[in-house]
């Protein structure tokens, strides 16, 4: 890509950016040639459910590793029944549930299940675990520190539930409940500057592109990853709104309330052109769902076509 076209790529980005009240970062790597396009890529953001991707490849370390089997059958229980986005709480018996480890990873990337995701980070060996391994692969800009239940309790502004084994769904409901809206209003301010669960979309990106190169996982882990993520049923009209229908997307989705949204991905690029990571965060948004989900979708396009016009 000759540098014209990546300062017109990356003054369209702004361009774009500076049309909505919300606070943008965006990258995207041609997974070859390692080319980058972006804006605001060292900036913090939090990640949301994007954290999801970091939390899967640890979890498939420990598989690769002999750990862990994706057959392995693992009991939830209403301890774990985790807010927020949800099939498991929604859809399934809690009681006496038993799903195979590969059940929960599907569950996490593919419909974003919180309580799935809290099941596999405990699996993968916790928090500390997850950093670990982005240390190991050199994206320390990638950070995990708590499970969903935790992440939402702040989010929301709910205090003193127990998030251990004395848990449960309806505590935090109940809670949540009696929270007042300037309480809920300030937790979600402090979120915006917490340090925890957030990363930059340098970092996001590179993860990406660290896994398809199969430099983190084997082979078989490396593609069950990215063929869940492309079944991802979330947040449609942000990376994949605005592309060609034919092109393939491997992506995962992060939202919290109406002031984060997030998502990040793979992008197959048509012919013998290759891959490009691409990570877009969208955070203290003053804007509608629908336009935040453009300014991802509208980004993404603009680096789509960016990479189409690549140096031989």
């Amino acid at each position: 890509m000759s540098t014209t076209v990546t300062q017109r790529a990356e003054q369209e980005i702004a361009r774009i950016v500076l049309l909505h009240k919300a606070t943008v970062g965006a990258c995207a790597i041609h997974v070859a040639s390692g080319r980058q396009v972006g804006l605001n890529v060292a900036e913090w953001f939090p990640m949301a459910s994007t954290y999801k991707v970091p939390i899967v490849a640890q979890l498939l370390c420990q598989v690769d590793q002999g750990y862990l089997a994706l057959d392995q059958m693992v009991e939830i229980a209403e301890r774990d029944v985790s807010p927020g986005s949800g099939f498991i709480n929604e859809h399934l018996c809690i009681p006496g549930l038993t799903l195979s480890v590969r059940n929960l990873l599907e569950l996490t990337l593919k419909f974003s299940d919180n309580t799935a995701s809290d099941v596999v980070l405990r699996l993968a060996g916790g928090a500390t675990a997850v950093n670990g391994l982005m240390h190991t692969c050199g994206h320390d800009q990638i950070r995990v520190n708590r499970s969903t239940k935790a992440l939402l309790a702040c989010f929301c502004g709910v205090e003193g539930i127990p998030l251990d084994d004395a848990w449960t769904l309806e505590k935090f409901t109940t809670a949540h409940k009696q929270s007042t809206d300037a309480q809920k209003e300030a937790a979600q301010r402090a979120f915006l500057t917490d340090a925890r669960d957030s990363c930059t979309p340098a970092a996001m990106a590179s993860l990406l592109v660290t896994l398809h190169r199969g430099e983190l996982l084997s082979r078989s882990s490396t593609e069950l990853l990215f063929s869940i993520m492309r079944n991802c049923q979330t947040g449609q009209p942000r990376l994949k709104g605005m592309l060609p229908e034919d092109v393939d997307v491997a992506h995962k989705t992060g939202t919290l309330g109406e002031i984060i949204f997030n998502d990040v991905g793979l992008v197959n690029l048509p012919g013998e052109l290759g891959h490009v990571a691409i990570a877009v965060f969208v955070k203290a948004a003053k804007e509608t769902v629908p336009e935040c989900e453009r300014i991802i979708a509208e980004i993404a396009r603009v680096a789509y076509d960016s990479f189409l016009f690549l140096e031989t």
